[in-house]
């Protein structure tokens, strides 16, 4: 039996390697077994030898190695005359782990292709109208390409300085495909934002319906009232943008009012429905643009957080199991550092964008921490720096700008984080 190549595959899979090593000896047959080990990245190896004449031997070494130290090994026993023979019990769990990938990439690649045949279908159905109307195409946002809507007063300015993070395609993708879309974080994430930003370039109206414990279900569903004498309907938020084909965002939906939420549930399924049992059971459909998207401080994996976001509610696994729910965190300090430079220039350099960046990213972590208790969003971070080019001075900026919004307490340390990272001026 030839030794074969027991060098790491190009993939580097290292489950390939996975099996029974053997080779003769004079009076029987010595082996190595190679298996997952209990903790990531580690390979469990057995050693015993077999005689000719008493049958199997027993295991006499049994390790842990790293994958660095299992490529050494590898390389040992191949020089030594072992050689690979996968028994039963290997058969039936690695290969099966090693197989599911490139077949997971071979099924997500067809689906991509038919997705995109889809699409072009829907672009020659729409034929010369769609070529005639300049309201009508679509915008390539990260690597999707959004369907335009049309000017209409409520679509969100565009932010220039807007930065969409590779991490945000799947999010734009669950829009195109008129996903229920949950966005979860700590507050001046960027959840909002995000949503808006994405509207303000495929021109869609934006209506925002704030969970703030004074909402009503009359004002999120709508209701009756009086005018001139006249008993009149008037369509709340959620109606009104089902109607129009809006794109609604509930924000802060762990503070709603379960009324509210037993409204929501009824149009979670993409193409939901809404009945209006205040107005005759009527039922509203809603448009082929209408989308619908929350936001929340304190669910699913920011639940370990509610106690800084006093009043929040849980929220049941069957209403969550209805969304696409995605943690946002704060911008990474390099694409911070970039929005800085993007929205400042030319003023604002490199270097000067780096450190105050760095500022942010430290009065988060204290955030986290629970040592400050205000966050420190992106929104605040331009704002202190556009006033600090303005003033030349940071700790006079950071006055209106800063701690003049939060505690004393949180004032005093957010000022010794600035001073670890800026000198205070001579």
């Amino acid at each position: 039996m030839s030794a074969p190549d027991l060098i790491e595959p190009e993939d580097g899979n290292k489950d390939d390697n996975l099996g029974l090593y053997r080779r003769a000896t004079q009076g029987g047959t010595e082996w190595w077994r190679v298996s997952v080990g209990d903790r990531p990245e580690t390979y469990r190896l057995e050693h015993g030898a077999d005689d000719d004449e008493n049958g199997p031997g027993t295991v006499d070494i049994d390790l842990v190695v790293d994958a660095e130290n299992l490529r050494a090994k590898l390389k040992k026993w191949r020089r030594e005359g072992f050689a690979i023979e996968r028994d039963a019990a290997d058969e039936t769990d690695p290969p099966t782990r090693i197989a599911f990938m490139p077949e997971l990439q071979r099924a997500s690649a067809r689906m991509l292709a038919a997705k995109l045949r889809e699409v072009e279908k829907a672009s020659e159905a729409a034929g010369q109208a769609t070529h005639n109307n300049a309201t009508t195409g679509s915008v390539r946002i990260g690597n999707v390409d959004v369907r335009c809507g049309a000017p209409h007063p409520l679509v969100p300015r565009v932010n220039p300085a807007y930065l969409f993070p590779a991490r945000f395609n799947d999010i734009v993708a669950d829009i195109v495909e008129n996903r229920r879309v949950m966005l979860i974080g700590h507050t001046g994430a960027g959840k909002t934002s995000l949503i808006e930003q994405v509207a303000a370039r495929s021109q869609h109206g934006v209506l925002r319906s704030n969970m703030n414990g004074q909402t009503t279900v009359g004002d999120f569903v709508g209701f009756w009232t009086v005018k001139g004498g006249e008993t009149l309907w008037v369509d709340g938020v959620l109606p009104t943008a089902m109607r129009e084909g809006l794109w609604l965002i509930v924000d802060e939906i762990d503070f709603a009012e379960p009324s509210i939420l037993a409204a929501l549930t009824a149009v979670l399924e993409p193409q939901g429905r809404l009945v209006l049992k205040e107005k005759g059971n009527e039922i509203v459909a809603p448009h082929p643009a209408f989308r619908l998207f929350a936001t929340a401080n304190a669910v699913g994996a920011m639940s370990q957080f509610r106690h800084l976001y006093q009043g929040a509610n849980l929220m049941n696994e069957a209403f969550l199991d209805r969304w696409r729910v995605y943690l946002l965190d704060y911008l990474l300090p390099t694409e911070e550092t970039d929005v800085l430079i993007r929205t400042l220039a030319p003023h604002m350099t490199r270097p000067l964008a780096a450190t105050l960046a760095a500022i942010a990213a430290d009065c988060r972590a204290a955030f986290a921490r629970e040592d400050l208790s205000s966050a420190f969003s992106t929104r605040r971070l331009l704002d202190w720096a556009e006033l600090m080019l303005r003033t030349g001075d940071p700790e006079r900026a950071a006055g209106p700008a800063i701690y003049a919004k939060v505690s004393p307490e949180d004032a005093a340390l957010i000022r010794g984080i600035i001073r670890h990272h800026i000198a205070p001026a001579a």
